[in-house]
């Protein structure tokens, strides 16, 4: 024990990556014990921490005290021993490259020499991303001091500001999508749908993965290659942030973190994300608040259940988890608080479409898929000032006006937040108060975006919605939105163009441009007739 404590004593020189001396010593003590023998070294020469392994690795702990942040490297290196003469093995470059080293060396012996044989690897600003120095006695080893660890960041921190705007103080993130069944297809459909959720939230999208594994890992998702692909290529773009396209349990969300030191969130968070920026009714930031809040609960994670004072018994008594208690209690005390004011909210509403449904007005809600231009279309019927923007989720609260028909006919529509794929049962649940307005509706106005590939997709997504929502049975009327950009694809695209039109038949669909008011006469004439059919 004493020798290896002696070693936190030594100091490297700023120029060497190890000593001649102390590289022979850790080669002596290592072949002493059997077992291998590492040192990780930070930028000023000490040694931070020793490590002993067995015959076969070493284990690398945690390192607190040297976290990553946004720095391209960790600050620490690690010189460690390997018995057999082996070089360096897949696991020390898993290590070098998930843990972010500045460098990583393997030690071993040669017989009848006592010069032992170093192999070295670091990372670098390639498409592999790691750089490996052949084999070599230690004496003829030359640089890898702390000023050239500082140069090698300088080069990757240049090969970052050459792809991305560092400086500009967005999230820049790696899209991740992990099916164990399904087409590739069908995934990146879905990715693209996340990368306009991302620029939804103003965050830059970097880089996307599509893992399509036989079976899921129950830990991290996706395989443990796959991830070490994503750790490389989050430090040659500078990524502070990965998104899952698929729901993560908090156990999974912990170990991704954990693996890969960036922060890691999944479809779910980013929409409730964006909710909270763009709710701005006090309906709509109750009910995002409500869904944040069912979501984090059972995300706060402590010790576990065995040093919890609710379990009781034996070791169950003293101060336990009291901090995670409290907030547990906080929060359930305050989603209790919120659904008594989500109720009160509600019967305003119901009085509201009480006093609709009396005045005997048609009552009509437009429905559709985010960003089908609902409100587009609300505001051009209406001559309204609704928010829209070509963002999904521009708006999110309900919004009802008056459209007046012919010979003074009235109607009221409404319109309602757009529903997407994957909607958390948690967001859904809380907007079921604002979707009641659509069980009064006489007739729903299901839009749809033409010129979306994936129009056919988002129909069926729209419906199912409704039939969980129990609306399924509502008069329906679907509408083919943004036919303005259709003429270009009957150009370029003679095949998608007539998919389109057979679709509108198949549908019985009008076709309009929300844009265009012109072309809103044909729905106009249909919702007349649906409404007063004896109407001259």
């Amino acid at each position: 024990m004493k020798p290896l404590e002696r070693l936190y004593r030594r100091r490297v020189a700023p120029d060497e990556c190890c000593s001649g001396e102390l590289a022979r010593l850790l080669v002596e003590l290592s072949q002493s014990l059997r077992r291998q023998i590492g040192l990780l070294i930070n930028r000023q020469g000490s040694v931070v921490m020793v490590l002993v392994g067995d015959e076969k690795g070493l284990l690398i702990p945690e390192l607190p005290d040297y976290p990553l942040g946004r720095k391209r490297l960790r600050g620490l290196r690690l010189i460690h021993t390997h018995l057999k003469g082996e070089p360096l093995t897949e696991d020390d470059l898993t290590d070098l490259k998930l843990l972010r080293l500045d460098l990583i060396a393997a030690l071993s012996a040669v017989p009848g020499s006592s010069v032992p044989l170093i192999h070295l690897a670091h990372l670098a600003p390639t498409p592999a991303g790691i750089a490996l120095c052949p084999q070599q006695p230690f004496e003829r080893l030359q640089g890898y001091g702390s000023d050239d660890i500082v140069d090698l960041e300088r080069d990757l921190e240049r090969a970052l500001g050459a792809g991305t705007r560092a400086d500009d103080g967005r999230e820049r993130a790696i899209l991740i999508s992990v099916k164990a069944a399904g087409e590739r297809r069908e995934a990146e459909d879905s990715l693209d749908e996340l990368a306009e959720l991302a620029r939804t939230a103003n965050v830059e999208v970097l880089d996307r993965f599509i893992q399509l594994p036989r079976k899921l890992n129950p830990r991290t998702l996706m395989g443990e290659g796959k991830l070490q692909e994503v750790v490389i290529r989050a430090l040659q773009r500078g990524a502070t942030l990965l998104i899952f396209d698929q729901e993560l349990t908090p156990a999974q969300v912990r170990a991704v973190s954990a693996m890969t030191e960036l922060k890691v969130i999944d479809r779910s968070q980013l929409i409730l994300d964006i909710f909270a920026r763009r709710a701005t009714s006090l309906d709509g930031k109750v009910q995002v608040e409500l869904a944040q809040l069912k979501y984090l609960l059972p995300r706060l994670i402590g010790k576990g259940v065995q040093m919890s004072r609710l379990m009781g018994g034996i070791g169950g008594r003293g101060p336990g988890e009291t901090k995670l208690e409290i907030d547990r209690r906080r929060i359930r005390d305050r989603i209790t608080a919120l659904e008594r004011e989500l109720e009160n909210l509600s019967r305003g509403r119901e009085q509201r479409r009480s006093r609709r449904v009396r005045a005997g007005v048609p009552i009509i809600s437009i429905v559709g898929y985010t960003n089908a231009g609902k409100s587009t279309l609300l505001n051009a019927l209406t001559k309204s000032e609704v928010f829209t923007e070509n963002l999904l989720f521009a708006t999110l609260d309900t919004s009802s006006r008056r459209l007046r028909l012919p010979r003074d006919r009235e109607v009221i529509i409404t319109d309602t937040v757009g529903f997407i794929r994957s909607l958390p049962d948690s967001l859904l649940g809380a907007f079921k108060a604002t979707l009641e307005e659509l069980r009064d509706a006489d007739l729903l106005l299901h839009l749809v975006d033409a010129s979306n590939p994936r129009f056919e997709d988002q129909i069926k997504q729209v419906r199912a919605i409704l039939e969980e929502l129990e609306l399924s049975d509502k008069p329906e009327l679907v509408v083919f939105n943004k036919t303005d950009r259709l003429e270009g694809l009957k150009k370029k695209d003679t095949i998608a163009f007539l998919r389109i039109a057979q679709a509108r038949r198949r549908y019985n669909a009008i076709s309009i441009s929300a844009v265009e008011r012109t072309s809103l006469a044909p729905l106009l004439e249909e919702l007349k007739g649906r409404f007063w059919p004896d109407a001259d």
